[in-house]
């Protein structure tokens, strides 16, 4: 005769384990769905099997997306701790093959880096046939250690870091900063002097206070000048569009600044900064994960080509 506990585990399988994860992680059936490249309907059937499963409802829909309940609440840790212990079992007796791995690796970085180097790796994997997906999100600076502690990502691409236990980091490559401005603005013909740099409003990257920000304003208070910011913005993209269209400034990384000729011009800066570094971050627990440390590698290799 089946033992009855042992008739309930098998009615529990990997996918609705993930799936219970990323309703924990995303309190969103839509989100939880794109988090694991599933579709709506699957992830809701998951839900259902889970909740016969565990005899309970688990996750309760709200106006906003859905609640975990206290039974999901308990068994979070534990589902987690499962399919970590799973992903280590694997990685342990099965040499890492990207042709052969359907792994979901997450990337955070800006939208700039994004539009750099997915390209090339999606290339990579489609050359190898492999059903390996990449998501990227764009970085959030405040949350990265957070976010690679929890593992809602593998790896984070970003130009500061805070000193957290846990988070490896690696300098992929180092820049100078550049003023820049649209085609045409009256500035790059004049040229960026500390009178233009305070007189013309600036845009910048992020709606809370930065690294650079906070830098260019105290070297401009040492010299009794202040600038105007008169937006921020939460990408790239979103910046280099917005210059285009106004009399508005900005402070970019020098290759940032060159992959958009077509619609800026740079000019150097009339303050001494220090040098734009990009980081790679990730936890101490992917040192040993053969798929974050190839897409590791990928990285590497992309910026080495194309930055």
């Amino acid at each position: 005769m089946d033992d009855p506990s042992y008739a309930e585990v098998r009615g529990i399988d990997v996918t609705m384990l993930r799936a219970f994860d990323a309703l924990i992680r995303e309190r969103s059936v839509s989100r939880a769905a794109a988090r694991l490249f599933l579709s709506q309907p699957a992830v809701s059937a998951c839900l259902k099997r889970l909740r016969v499963a565990f005899g309970d409802e688990l996750f309760v829909r709200t106006q906003y997306g859905v609640d975990p309940t206290p039974r999901a609440l308990a068994l979070a840790p534990g589902v987690e701790s499962v399919l970590s212990d799973l992903q280590r079992l694997m990685s342990r007796h099965q040499p890492f093959d990207p042709a052969a791995s359907d792994r979901i690796l997450r990337v955070a970085g800006s939208d700039h880096l994004c539009r750099t180097l997915m390209p090339g790796l999606c290339q990579t994997l489609g050359a190898l046939g492999s059903r390996m997906r990449v998501s990227w999100s764009l970085a959030d600076y405040s949350k990265t250690a957070e976010e690679l502690a929890r593992g809602d990502i593998d790896l984070a691409l970003i130009p500061r870091i805070t000193q957290v236990t846990g988070v490896q980091t690696s300098i992929l490559c180092e820049d100078s900063y550049v003023g820049v401005a649209r085609l045409g603005h009256p500035v790059l013909a004049s040229g960026l002097d500390l009178d233009a740099f305070c007189a013309w409003r600036h845009v910048v990257l992020g709606q809370s206070r930065s690294v650079l920000d906070d830098t260019i304003d105290s070297q401009l208070a040492r010299l009794d000048r202040r600038r105007v910011v008169q937006a921020g913005v939460n990408s790239f993209s979103q910046m280099v569009d917005l210059l285009a269209e106004t009399d508005l400034i900005a402070v970019f990384p020098q290759r940032v600044a060159r992959r958009y000729l077509h619609a800026l011009g740079s000019r150097p800066l009339p303050l001494e900064l220090p040098d734009y570094r990009l980081h790679a971050c990730w936890h101490k627990r992917s040192e040993a994960d053969e798929a974050v440390v190839w897409l590791r590698g990928q990285v590497i290799e992309a910026i080495e080509r194309t930055l």
